[in-house]
């Protein structure tokens, strides 16, 4: 069973919805039989609402699931409360950020593309700070939090059940001076340090690589457990979407593939970062 809270909620709504419809029966019938509404049991099968131990009895009661389904699904109703570690810095991490590192947090792999900056997951103190100064109206103290919480999530990439990380990164990214030419040449530094772990790809999508599938920037995350569907993420300034219908995932999958074909082999990518970096240091 995935282990933050995040991924708990979000299996423990899988379940709830697969019960709903191995009966047949809709939110509203299901919410009239139990004298609730049916929004509330639509919000426990989206992991919008809270799911108290009683609701998970009377839910179980009303599908004649077993003793072992009902308690396998109040200990996920529990442990879903459990704060994770990243939600102690308060305001730094939007709610709606919150919900994706949980994700990440459990992910097996882990598929991005960055057409303008580089990738969170390696990016320097100086350089995360300077995006946060720049791209949001944010105190010091939140832009403080918000790089930290970024610092610590790098860990994810060098423990040993590292997932399967696979990164393209458009070469706009590599060459856009962000603060200035000495954080960039750190910067990328950073980015050749990352690519020497195991567990990690990089590509790079040059500037004359032709037609390539224009997405914008997304990250894909996979999970152990074939209970748990692939997601797809994109964010934007004030919040983000999540994408898990399977005509979604398909459609993206299709679409890194592309972007991976249309890209540097990992080998000359290398070069072509190393070249960069040499040049910001003229």
């Amino acid at each position: 069973m995935a282990g933050s809270p995040t991924a708990r909620r979000r299996r423990l709504s899988i379940e709830l919805k697969k019960l709903r419809e191995q009966s047949a029966l809709t939110c509203a019938q299901v919410g009239q039989a139990l004298d609730w509404s049916g929004s509330k049991v639509n919000r426990m099968e989206t992991g919008s609402g809270r799911v108290q131990p009683s609701d998970i009895d009377a839910l179980c009661r009303f599908y004649g699931t077993g003793d072992e389904m009902r308690e396998f699904l109040k200990s996920l109703a529990r442990q879903a409360k459990v704060r994770g570690w990243w939600q102690v810095h308060g305001s730094g991490v939007p709610e709606w950020f919150n919900i994706y590192i949980g994700l990440e947090q459990d992910a097996s792999t882990f598929r991005q593309y960055q057409c303008e900056v580089l990738p969170g997951l390696m990016q320097t103190h100086a350089y995360a700070s300077e995006l946060h100064r720049t791209g949001a109206h944010m105190t010091t103290a939140d832009i403080d939090r918000a790089v930290r919480v970024r610092m610590e999530r790098q860990d994810m990439l060098s423990r040993p059940d590292a997932p399967e990380a696979w990164f393209v990164v458009n070469e706009g990214a590599l060459r856009n001076v962000i603060g200035d030419r000495a954080l960039m040449r750190e910067q990328l530094e950073r980015v050749l340090d990352a690519v020497r772990l195991p567990a990690v790809t990089l590509q790079v999508l040059p500037f004359d690589s032709g037609t390539y599938p224009t997405t914008g920037s997304f990250t894909m995350l996979g999970f152990p457990a074939p209970e748990d569907p692939d997601i797809v993420y994109r964010d934007g300034i004030t919040d983000a979407i999540y994408l898990e219908g399977e005509h979604h995932v398909r459609e993206y999958t299709r679409a890194f593939d592309g972007l991976r074909a249309a890209a540097l082999s990992p080998q000359r990518s290398t070069h072509l970062i190393e070249s960069i970096s040499k040049e910001f240091a003229r």
